[in-house]
């Protein structure tokens, strides 16, 4: 039914629910596959709202997985594009699903600590400058390593609404534990700082004044607070961390200019 850049997507013939996604060869391997499908069935384990996964599957050299097909699904992203007339509505209910999320409990003997992964990302962060590095580091020593659930990359494309209204997280390969305000910082750079790339535009599928928009009316309704700016600075602290971690867990040396530019200016600004 569908052809991606991982892989392809099939309807089951008897069974018009269960879907199967099989990745290219060159892009899956049978470990990587089973960590998928066994975080997402520990994350719907936790009662958390995401898409059933099944079966691993191999087909020839390449693997995939049965999952449940969630009929009429729109993204997040896709909603506030076609229509930029709920951006608010719809921040809200990432913010709502937000809050459910950072006040489960996560496994953390299975999902791994988020405060550890930053660590060693900012550790391994050559294109930052090292006073830079310092205060990250020292910021995030001083961190509590909490329990609570973490989506890892928490962001307007990694929610999406059934045809009935009904949200689902997708995505889960960063998932974790830690503080909550990791994620929220990871939002604030996307939707703060990268929003200024034309191809983080194309993306997420909305404008930067779309995306501006879409942070302020988050941050009110996450915050509960119509004058957000401490939620924003807090925000921003984390969004910093989080451009070592975004690099740490998906290289891309061309990129390692730019992140040492955005690094230095959040430092600058709110360290």
């Amino acid at each position: 039914m569908g052809e991606g850049g991982i892989g392809k997507t099939y309807v089951h013939p008897d069974n018009p629910d269960i879907l199967l996604k099989v990745n290219r060869s060159s892009m899956s391997d049978e470990r990587t596959v089973k960590r998928e499908v066994e975080t997402s069935q520990h994350v719907f384990g936790l009662g958390l709202s995401t898409p059933r996964m099944f079966d691993i599957v191999r087909v020839g050299d390449a693997y995939g997985y049965t999952f449940e097909r969630i009929k009429g699904k729109k993204s997040l992203s896709r909603i506030c594009a076609d229509d930029p007339s709920r951006i608010s509505e719809i921040a809200a209910l990432l913010a709502s699903e937000g809050r459910k999320l950072h006040a489960t409990t996560c496994d953390t003997a299975f999902f791994p600590s988020h405060k550890e992964g930053a660590l060693k990302a900012i550790g391994a962060a050559d294109f930052a400058d090292e006073a830079d590095k310092q205060k990250l580091l020292a910021f995030v020593e001083g961190l509590d390593d909490a329990p609570t659930c973490l989506h890892g990359d928490y962001q307007t494309g990694n929610l999406i609404v059934s045809g009935e209204g009904k949200p689902y997280w997708i995505d889960l390969g960063w998932f974790s534990h830690g503080l909550p305000m990791f994620d929220i910082g990871h939002l604030f750079l996307i939707t703060q700082i990268y929003s200024q790339f034309q191809r983080m535009r194309d993306i997420i599928h909305m404008s930067r004044e779309q995306l501006l928009a879409f942070w302020d009316a988050f941050a009110a309704a996450y915050s509960g607070n119509a004058d957000h700016a401490a939620f924003d600075a807090e925000a921003a602290r984390f969004a910093a961390i989080d451009v070592c971690y975004i690099s740490y867990q998906d290289p891309r040396p061309e990129a390692n200019q730019m992140f040492g530019h955005v690094v230095h200016e959040l430092v600058e600004k709110y360290y």
